[in-house]
Protein backbone atom coordinates (compact mmCIF):
# COMPACT_ATOMS: atom_id res chain seq x y z
CA UNK A 1 0.00 0.00 0.00
CA UNK A 2 1.30 3.31 -1.14
CA UNK A 3 -0.42 6.39 0.06
CA UNK A 4 0.06 10.10 -0.68
CA UNK A 5 -1.51 13.60 0.98
CA UNK A 6 -1.33 16.80 -0.72
CA UNK A 7 -2.33 19.87 0.73
CA UNK A 8 -2.47 23.14 -0.24
CA UNK A 9 -2.87 26.32 2.49
CA UNK A 10 -3.50 29.80 1.86
CA UNK A 11 -1.28 32.02 3.82
CA UNK A 12 -4.17 32.94 6.60
CA UNK A 13 -5.30 28.77 6.89
CA UNK A 14 -5.26 26.39 10.12
CA UNK A 15 -4.87 23.06 9.50
CA UNK A 16 -4.94 20.14 11.97
CA UNK A 17 -4.37 16.76 10.15
CA UNK A 18 -3.61 13.40 11.71
CA UNK A 19 -2.67 9.97 10.52
CA UNK A 20 -2.42 6.86 12.63
CA UNK A 21 -0.91 3.31 10.63
CA UNK A 22 -1.34 0.22 12.31
CA UNK A 23 1.15 -2.10 11.03
CA UNK A 24 -0.50 -5.68 11.44
CA UNK A 25 -2.52 -6.94 13.14
CA UNK A 26 -1.42 -8.89 16.74
CA UNK A 27 0.74 -11.98 16.10
CA UNK A 28 1.15 -11.26 12.26
CA UNK A 29 3.93 -9.92 10.58
CA UNK A 30 3.37 -6.63 9.00
CA UNK A 31 2.53 -5.71 5.59
CA UNK A 32 4.35 -3.33 3.19
CA UNK A 33 3.06 0.40 3.66
CA UNK A 34 4.78 3.85 2.47
CA UNK A 35 3.27 7.29 2.69
CA UNK A 36 4.33 10.79 1.68
CA UNK A 37 2.49 13.69 2.87
CA UNK A 38 3.29 16.77 1.18
CA UNK A 39 1.81 20.41 2.67
CA UNK A 40 2.70 23.47 1.19
CA UNK A 41 1.31 27.25 2.49
CA UNK A 42 0.80 30.17 0.08
CA UNK A 43 2.49 28.51 -2.44
CA UNK A 44 5.62 27.24 -0.62
CA UNK A 45 6.65 24.22 1.14
CA UNK A 46 5.88 23.87 4.28
CA UNK A 47 6.50 20.12 4.58
CA UNK A 48 7.74 16.80 2.45
CA UNK A 49 7.74 13.82 4.37
CA UNK A 50 8.05 10.37 3.05
CA UNK A 51 8.47 7.00 5.54
CA UNK A 52 7.97 3.35 4.76
CA UNK A 53 7.47 -0.13 6.70
CA UNK A 54 7.51 -3.37 6.33
CA UNK A 55 9.08 -5.75 3.72
CA UNK A 56 10.81 -4.33 0.81
CA UNK A 57 11.56 -0.66 2.90
CA UNK A 58 14.98 0.64 3.68
CA UNK A 59 16.78 -1.24 5.94
CA UNK A 60 16.57 -0.07 9.31
CA UNK A 61 12.79 0.30 9.31
CA UNK A 62 12.11 -2.53 12.36
CA UNK A 63 14.82 -1.41 14.04
CA UNK A 64 15.54 0.60 17.61
CA UNK A 65 15.88 3.79 15.78
CA UNK A 66 13.13 3.76 13.78
CA UNK A 67 10.16 1.70 15.14
CA UNK A 68 12.05 -0.53 18.14
CA UNK A 69 9.20 -3.30 18.00
CA UNK A 70 6.43 -1.40 18.33
CA UNK A 71 3.70 -1.64 15.63
CA UNK A 72 1.65 1.89 15.46
CA UNK A 73 2.86 5.05 14.19
CA UNK A 74 1.02 8.04 13.71
CA UNK A 75 1.67 11.99 13.13
CA UNK A 76 -0.32 15.54 14.15
CA UNK A 77 0.53 18.24 11.93
CA UNK A 78 -1.04 21.44 13.09
CA UNK A 79 -0.39 24.68 10.87
CA UNK A 80 -2.05 27.86 12.18
CA UNK A 81 -0.76 31.15 11.50
CA UNK A 82 -0.33 32.28 15.46
CA UNK A 83 2.47 29.92 15.45
CA UNK A 84 4.23 32.65 13.16
CA UNK A 85 4.80 34.93 16.45
CA UNK A 86 4.92 32.29 19.10
CA UNK A 87 5.66 28.41 18.03
CA UNK A 88 6.48 25.42 20.77
CA UNK A 89 10.27 24.75 20.47
CA UNK A 90 10.95 21.28 19.52
CA UNK A 91 11.15 18.62 22.49
CA UNK A 92 10.37 15.18 22.98
CA UNK A 93 6.80 14.32 24.19
CA UNK A 94 8.04 11.13 26.07
CA UNK A 95 10.37 8.37 24.97
CA UNK A 96 8.53 7.49 21.96
CA UNK A 97 7.08 11.07 20.06
CA UNK A 98 8.91 14.33 19.22
CA UNK A 99 6.99 17.41 18.38
CA UNK A 100 9.24 19.33 15.69
CA UNK A 101 8.72 22.81 15.10
CA UNK A 102 8.60 22.89 11.34
CA UNK A 103 10.40 26.27 9.05
CA UNK A 104 7.04 27.91 8.77
CA UNK A 105 3.80 28.22 11.42
CA UNK A 106 3.50 24.92 12.01
CA UNK A 107 4.35 21.70 14.37
CA UNK A 108 4.98 18.01 13.39
CA UNK A 109 4.33 15.53 16.08
CA UNK A 110 5.68 11.54 15.33
CA UNK A 111 4.89 8.98 17.53
CA UNK A 112 5.51 5.01 18.08
CA UNK A 113 3.55 2.91 19.83
CA UNK A 114 3.07 -0.67 20.78
CA UNK A 115 -1.02 -0.59 19.54
CA UNK A 116 -3.69 2.13 18.20
CA UNK A 117 -4.91 2.72 21.98
CA UNK A 118 -1.27 4.05 23.07
CA UNK A 119 -0.70 5.84 20.62
CA UNK A 120 -4.00 7.98 20.14
CA UNK A 121 -2.87 8.50 24.20
CA UNK A 122 0.15 10.52 23.10
CA UNK A 123 -1.84 12.26 20.11
CA UNK A 124 -4.77 13.48 21.74
CA UNK A 125 -2.44 14.84 24.63
CA UNK A 126 -0.04 16.83 21.78
CA UNK A 127 -3.61 17.70 20.29
CA UNK A 128 -4.29 19.41 23.67
CA UNK A 129 -1.77 21.03 24.28
CA UNK A 130 -1.35 23.02 20.58
CA UNK A 131 -4.86 23.83 20.29
CA UNK A 132 -4.42 25.67 23.86
CA UNK A 133 -0.79 27.01 22.63
CA UNK A 134 -2.79 28.60 19.02
CA UNK A 135 -5.46 29.99 21.44
CA UNK A 136 -2.79 32.09 23.31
Amino acid sequence: LYMTTRVELAATARLVLREEQILGRHGESTGTLGARLTVHRAGRPLLDQEVAYGPGAPGGWDGGAVLGGDRAVGQLLVVDPVFEDECPETRLLGPTAVLTRLAGPGVLVTAVAPDARLLRTVLDGALDKLLDAGRG
